[in-house]
């Protein structure tokens, strides 16, 4: 939410700086997560001032230049080429002096400099509207009013309006803060109770007065629990135009488009109050009634976006006596509301149950400043203050007349929230105590109201528009904000007890994981759970079906219609990303979970997936230029199982179908944990990849249901050393390492620690069929140091059965 400083200071009277209000802003809860300069022209005109033209003549070298003299308020007056036909002494004009920075209503931005066009010096330049970003017009310079003073600032001349704009991180709780005035009323709070000077003002309705009797619009109320109170009048003599040049900079501030005067009061008020408002067309308001009802379900209506919907039985409707011109609280009708020619309007201002609005804005995918604040629980002590505020502005900006009396149909009030409120628990939760005398001051300054005094608990009135404040722990949170947590001193001691865990600790499992491969150079990301329904058709195979999405009943859109049945898709939108922003090389894990509906059944299943894309370094003058393949990704999932200790449980099997091209099933104690691959080409090119991606799934709710297979053993460390001795095999094509490595450590099984592969040759010098292994063993006994001659017999023995088992022969 975007809050103006020089609009929030209409009502806040203060004398703090824009850095000392971001500290408090942020203190109370409301974060500032940035505070930007806002201007309303670009550049805000910085060295352009008022200058006058005192001679002009013709340039000796180009007949359409002029050569000028021009006085812009300093000792000398400066000399500047001018190709504008309509320049002539005695106007004042807008002066770019030498220095200035020029941005343009269309084109790149420039610097003006000293220069020489056509062998005649020019300092500075005389400037067209268009050239300073002050409209499109390139007819000619810019010639002002008489009484123009020579040497002010552009700026000044034209009351341009410079502001600082803080972004603020608003909380969902925080609907009362949606506005200048709600944000004014909270530091103000916690100003005066810190004992800072400070002064608090409500907007004005100076114009706002009784109706002239010359149009009456009657109200009718149907749907009264959905709309608990409904007001508003009639103003005639509306003139649509523009609005004035400070209420366009006051939206434009807050990143809001100007539209016409009407509109633009409408959402003034709504920023500046916090209170959504309508101004319906009074003309277009059939049998001069206006009747809020719900609507009947499938009926047709076209909203202000033209776009037609379809809408249902628990939508609220503002209609007329024939058909609906509104969809309460949410989005306005394409026929019923101001133009250019509207004359009359019906002003409304209502409250409107948060459930009910929510609903609707959900069910049609609408989110509008209006449903925002409805959904969070508006005001509804604000509906009449607000609506006389918007009637004052038009009657003052749209030559509006008040033509009826205000109807404020309220049959059931909503009354203040009661809470009970003991000041002992209070500390207890706080801390530490905070003076009675404190307490009573803050919650003076927040509007809630103390009731009876029981000893030491309190009856509190909190005012309607704090929908987050119903219990005690709500309005202990509410006076710490005010009183400051950083005025809560921290304990001497602090004690916490830990918990163990039996069994495995799954989340221990995954932060170990994430940590190894992020370490590898994996980067961790994290994609929406919601995805849409497509993905589907573009997987097309029998691990995904259409009846198994668990489909939300009131979607975003129809980009987010379903929950994921698998984690690829999340990953390759964010390798398009990436790649669309030239890093190609990716590295890539999430966990996360998948969601099914089968068989009438939900189902959730935790899932870790890797992806790899690209090359395998990133790129320097000496990392390899090779590409990711099959066995990259292999490693990866070797590498996870690994850090497990279940990699000797590993086996893997032939992949057919699903979501990859080619690849492996990873099992585990004959059950199916996973599989590696990479990417079918045909998802590649649906999702405009053109790159390979290989993928990894990994089931980790089975693989943790598997954990028990991992049998941690611990032993001393031997005292003695080990020992290496080496073989050069000759062996046929087909034999394996794996092969002599099974063999070897079946022939010894006291001794032999380790069997490695250090050299493999095939080609010259052998015999057809055959191939070298070069082999080290590594030989320790835990209880003596190892003798030749136990050595050699070791190794004999091994040499022997890999000769009889599979044929080897020694290479010398």
């Amino acid at each position: 939410m975007n809050i103006s400083l020089s609009w929030l200071n209409h009502y806040l009277k203060t004398d703090l700086s824009p850095d000392e209000l971001s500290v408090i802003l942020t203190d109370i809860g409301l974060e500032v997560e940035s505070l930007e300069k806002f201007e309303s022209v670009k550049g805000g005109l910085e060295g352009l001032v008022v200058g006058e033209v005192l001679t002009r003549e013709k340039h000796p070298d180009a007949d359409r230049l002029s050569i000028t003299t021009v006085n812009v308020g300093e000792a000398e007056a400066l000399q500047i080429v001018c190709g504008a036909p309509n320049v002539a002494a005695g106007q004042k004009v807008i002066v770019a002096l030498n220095g200035a920075k020029l941005y343009p209503a269309e084109g790149d931005p420039f610097v003006i400099k000293k220069s020489k066009i056509r062998g005649v010096e020019s300092n500075g330049m005389i400037c067209a509207e268009d050239e300073i970003g002050l409209g499109k017009s390139h007819d000619g310079i810019m010639v002002l009013r008489e009484d123009a003073k020579v040497g002010t600032p552009a700026a000044s001349y034209f009351n341009l309006e410079n502001d600082l704009v803080y972004s603020i991180g608003l909380t969902p709780n925080r609907v009362d803060a949606a506005s200048h005035y709600g944000v004014a009323r909270d530091v103000h709070a916690a100003l005066r109770s810190r004992g800072i000077h400070a002064e608090l003002l409500f907007p004005e309705h100076h114009h706002f007065g009784k109706g002239n009797g010359s149009l009456s619009i009657h109200v009718k109320v149907e749907a009264q629990e959905a709309c608990r109170r409904y007001a508003g009048l009639c103003l005639t003599g509306i003139k649509v135009a523009p609005s004035p040049e400070w209420l366009q900079n006051k939206l434009k501030a807050i990143g809001l488009r100007p539209i016409n005067n009407v509109v633009d009061i409408t959402n003034f008020v709504l920023h500046e109050l916090g209170h959504p408002l309508h101004a319906f067309d009074a003309d277009k308001i059939k049998g001069k009634t206006i009747i809020v009802k719900k609507s009947l379900a499938g009926k047709k209506f076209v909203s202000l976006d033209e776009q037609e919907r379809t809408l249902h039985d628990f939508d609220t409707m503002i209609c007329n006596s024939e058909e609906e011109m509104c969809i309460a609280g949410v989005f306005g009708g394409l026929h019923s509301g101001v133009n250019d020619a509207t004359q009359n309007i019906f002003l409304e201002s209502a409250w409107f149950h948060p459930s009910h609005v929510r609903k609707t804005a959900k069910s049609h995918g609408i989110n509008t400043d209006s449903s925002f604040r409805f959904e969070r629980g508006a005001d509804p002590e604000m509906v009449i203050p607000a609506l006389k505020r918007a009637a004052s502005l038009m009657v003052e900006y749209c030559g509006a007349q008040i033509a009826s009396d205000l109807v404020d149909v309220y049959p059931q009030p909503i009354l203040a929230h009661e809470v009970e409120y003991d000041l002992d628990a209070a500390d207890r939760l706080i801390g530490m105590a905070i003076p009675e005398e404190k307490t009573a001051s803050i919650l003076k300054y927040l509007d809630i109201t103390i009731g009876e005094k029981r000893g030491r608990v309190w009856s509190l009135s909190v005012p309607a528009f704090r929908v987050d404040v119903q219990r005690q722990a709500d309005v202990v949170e509410e006076i710490l904000r005010i009183y400051g947590y950083n005025e809560i001193p921290l304990p001497a001691r602090m004690s916490a007890s830990l918990n163990h865990v039996a069994g495995v600790d799954k989340d221990s499992m995954r932060h170990a994981v994430s940590d190894l491969l992020v370490a590898n150079g994996f980067y961790e990301i994290m994609s929406n759970s919601l995805t849409k329904s497509d993905y589907v058709q573009i997987a097309s195979n029998d691990q995904m079906r259409d009846e198994w999405n668990v489909r939300l009943l009131n979607p975003l859109s129809s980009e987010l219609d379903v929950m994921r049945q698998t984690m690829l898709f999340g990953g390759l939108e964010s390798i398009l990303h990436n790649v669309n922003r030239q890093h190609s090389d990716l590295k890539l894990i999430e966990f996360g979970k998948v969601y099914f509906k089968r068989n009438d059944k939900y189902e959730e299943n935790y899932r870790l997936a890797i992806f790899l894309s690209g090359k395998k370094e990133e790129e320097r003058w000496n990392s390899s230029k090779d590409a990711v393949s099959f066995y990259t990704i292999k490693a990866t999932v070797q590498l996870v199982f690994e850090k497990l200790g279940l990699f000797s449980a590993l086996r893997y099997t032939a992949l057919s179908g699903g979501v990859l091209e080619d690849g492996l099933n990873i099992e585990i104690a004959k059950k199916k944990v996973g599989e590696m691959g990479w990417v079918r080409s045909d998802i590649l090119k649906k999702c405009d990849i053109k790159q390979a991606v290989f993928y990894a799934d990994i089931d980790w709710d089975m693989v943790m249901s598997l954990m028990h297979m991992n049998k941690v053993k611990y032993k001393e460390i031997s005292r003695f050393p080990s020992v290496r001795r080496d073989l050069s095999l000759l062996l046929n094509k087909e034999v394996r390492f794996a092969d002599i490595e099974q063999l070897a450590l079946q022939t010894e099984r006291k001794l032999l620690r380790e069997v490695g592969l250090f050299d493999v040759y095939e080609g010259k010098n052998l015999a057809e069929g055959k191939k070298s292994y070069a082999v080290h063993f590594i030989l320790q006994d835990e209880e003596q140091t190892l003798t030749d001659t136990v050595i050699e017999k070791t190794m004999e023995k091994i040499r022997k059965t890999l000769e009889e088992k599979l044929g080897a022969e020694l290479r010398s």
